[in-house]
């Protein structure tokens, strides 16, 4: 095995267990996306791309901490459901699909958790029923949080012509997408306008902004120093 290896589909069951029975592995990141339209000029996988380089980079930093578990392709994107090729699931079973992911890591010993999303369209229904998980597991410290929340607003005000974070395909995402991976970006398709005021320089300073402050939070969780809490009724 790579001795940075972060993924924890490349582990064997050897590694894996090792890497529990050793205490090597303290936390786990789930990413979501979705895979949807993204205007004319960037992939359908954006967010789910954006969301997994950044969860990875966060494990690398604190590794061997921290594992990265599969993504999750397909986000809850119906009002994308008009432009061709995108694909949604419905609420229920996108959070039956997340949480049995969650469950699965518990049930192997795994008691810090990071919910990383990429896509605007699941934090919604994320919100709204992480509560009722976490009183089935009140001993797990299970968090959720959009990549982009970390992005420094000094950044943001610093760099952007529209403050607008994250915007759809417009000039964050696609500052990020020309940093991440410029050859996915069809810059003869470029038809928004607020799309293009984003570069690569710029989406380079906000990517290692935003996984500057994200290693920090995660490394507070494992720490203890951060605990989840249930609130509402």
């Amino acid at each position: 095995m790579n001795t940075k290896e972060v993924m924890l589909d490349k582990f064997t069951r050897k590694e894996v267990r090792e890497s529990l029975e050793t205490g090597r592995i303290k936390a786990a990141i789930i990413p979501v996306g979705s895979t949807e339209q993204h205007l004319e000029h960037l992939p359908l996988c954006h967010d789910l791309a954006s969301c997994t380089y950044v969860a990875r980079e966060v494990a690398l930093r604190l590794h061997p901490q921290v594992v990265v578990a599969v993504p999750m392709n397909i986000g809850i994107s119906e009002h994308h459901m008009m432009h061709k090729g995108t694909l949604s699931a419905k609420p229920g079973s996108f959070l039956a699909i997340l949480y049995d992911a969650c469950e699965s890591l518990i049930r192997h010993g795994i008691e810090n958790i990071l919910i990383l999303n990429g896509h605007g369209g699941n934090v919604a229904p994320i919100n709204a029923s992480i509560n009722q998980f976490r009183r089935r597991f009140p001993d797990i410290n299970l968090h959720h949080c959009s990549y982009w929340n970390f992005t420094p607003r000094d950044l943001v005000e610093k760099l952007t012509v529209t403050k607008s974070v994250p915007g759809h395909a417009q000039e964050y995402e696609t500052a990020f997408a020309l940093a991440l991976f410029p050859d996915e970006v069809r810059i003869d398709d470029m038809d928004d306008e607020d799309s293009k005021f984003g570069t690569a320089e710029m989406g380079k300073a906000l990517v290692e902004g935003t996984i500057d402050r994200l290693t920090k939070f995660v490394a507070d969780i494992i720490a203890g120093k951060n605990p989840s809490e249930i609130t509402g009724l």
